[in-house]
């Protein structure tokens, strides 16, 4: 079953110098799946997840031949039922819970205020299950964190109740943009587990965005590697080993490999027809 269609998106900024096109023609169709989208800094993957979620700035200019959700015309539909969507149906984890949690509100109270957003529920239903949905997300004594703020937890307990945040009214589609890279090693495992069990059980499907090639080689069940907006390759995560396009050999070259002799440093050397 498709959950979204995305055909020729394309999101421009218009600046004092000009033009500038973040997202050149993207095209792909995401089902009950993990879906991985990669490519270095700037080249368009997280402008595509905040143009599917409607979260790019007001000046922005966003155009697509389709861009459909489970039959929603996404930039046909009234704002108003976008903004029902968003969150509820659609939810998007940001990289750093730092500054995507309100500093000045206790983590619960801010999950009890995504709920009943989105569903007529009582408040003791929905410390209820905020609380379930804390531990959900593997945080030992949900009842302390609840009523903790946020700078008061680590890193990975605050992408924790992020994840819960977004999680709690059961969307069908998560978008998450680099949720673990500002995570240590051993809670980047956590992390990814946490979502691949909620992916299973739940039935989600997931767009992972991440500059992470063999991270995302080893969650993934397909991969999009995006260049200066635009899609240049698209393949089984299995079989990314095996990528064509010079771009994904050069990044995947450039991967540190133990036991190689590694000296020079392979460097990416682009070429401007990748561009056009």
């Amino acid at each position: 079953m498709t959950l979204l269609t995305v055909e020729n998106l394309r999101v421009q900024f218009p600046t004092r110098t000009g033009v500038v096109d973040a997202v050149r023609g993207v095209s792909f169709t995401l089902g009950r799946e993990r879906l991985g989208i990669v490519g270095e800094s700037g080249s368009g993957k997280s402008q595509t997840g905040r143009a599917i979620m409607g979260l790019t700035p007001p000046h922005a200019r966003i155009s697509a031949d389709r861009l459909e959700f489970d039959g929603t015309d996404m930039l046909a539909a009234p704002a108003r039922e976008r903004r029902a969507l968003r969150g509820n149906r659609i939810a998007m984890v940001l990289q750093d819970p730092k500054y995507s949690l309100n500093p000045v509100m206790s983590i619960g109270r801010q999950i009890v205020e995504t709920l009943r957003t989105h569903e007529r529920v009582s408040r003791g239903e929905a410390r209820r299950r905020a609380l379930d949905m804390l531990a959900a997300v593997q945080i030992r004594d949900p009842e302390r964190v609840f009523d903790l703020h946020p700078h008061e937890v680590s890193g990975g307990m605050g992408q924790r109740a992020m994840i819960a945040m977004m999680l709690i009214t059961g969307p069908e589609l998560l978008i998450a943009d680099e949720p673990t890279s500002a995570l240590d090693v051993t809670v980047q495992l956590d992390v990814l587990r946490i979502l691949d069990d909620l992916v299973r059980d739940r039935g989600m499907g997931l767009i992972f965005i991440s500059h992470d090639l063999r991270l995302v080689s080893s969650f993934c069940d397909r991969v999009i590697v995006m260049y200066a907006g635009r899609i240049v390759e698209e393949i089984a995560a299995m079989e990314l080993g095996n990528a064509k396009h010079p771009y994904t050999q050069g990044l995947l070259n450039c991967m540190p490999q133990i036991g190689a002799d590694r000296h020079p440093l392979p460097v990416l050397e682009r070429k401007p027809e990748w561009a056009s």
